[in-house]
């Protein structure tokens, strides 16, 4: 066999390598696979090896989709904000309800959040200003979403500025206190919390 067959024959198996990688991974498979990662190591742990290996597939694969790591690190951070700030939004004004409703269906999503993924992209953020950049943004669109609801029942702006701050602290803050509370679940208490921020008074 002489070189150019070997180049071409070469060349038609990275081909058929990168359509079969396409079709065993498509490129959800490792946004979420980078997510997981994300969670469980940090952005150093988003490596394509480790990733492929992982889906049990060739690098080839992550190339079919992505031109570079910087790219697919872009990408996962867009489908993360899109879960967390779209798709949440979406599906709290899919129904017909008052802002009272809504908020309670908010605080009800917000506990189905992967928490791991969220802390992981809040530690990212301060060691990286383009990540921290994003989060300020997707932070000002959930505060922004927040105090669309609270003021529709809260006339004083200081008010639904204090409440959607307390919620959206009781949803991060809460997570990271280790105290018991006199009986009560950590479950029931955060239901009284939200109870709280509901009220007229």
């Amino acid at each position: 066999m002489d070189a150019t067959t070997r180049c071409l024959r070469l060349s038609i198996r990275c081909r058929i390598d990168r359509l079969v990688a396409h079709v065993r991974t498509p490129r959800n498979a490792w946004i979420d696979a980078g997510l997981r990662a994300l969670a469980t190591g940090g952005p150093d742990a988003i490596r394509v090896e480790v990733l492929a290996e992982t889906l049990r597939v060739t690098k080839g694969g992550f190339y079919w989709h992505y031109a570079s790591r910087p790219a697919f690190l872009a990408e996962m951070l867009d489908a993360w904000e899109k879960a967390v700030v779209d798709d949440v939004i979406t599906i709290v004004e899919s129904r017909p309800a008052g802002p009272r409703d809504k908020l309670q269906r908010l605080f009800g999503l917000a506990a189905s959040v992967e928490l791991d993924v969220e802390l992981a992209v809040r530690e990212w953020g301060r060691r990286d200003r383009d990540v921290a950049a994003r989060l300020r943004r997707i932070d000002d669109r959930r505060m922004a979403y927040l105090r669309s609801l609270f003021e529709q029942f809260c006339p004083d702006p200081d008010d639904v500025e204090a409440r959607s701050m307390l919620a959206f602290t009781l949803f991060i803050g809460s997570n990271f206190v280790a105290a018991e509370h006199g009986g009560r679940s950590r479950a029931q208490v955060l239901h009284l919390a939200f109870d709280r921020l509901l009220s007229d008074s």
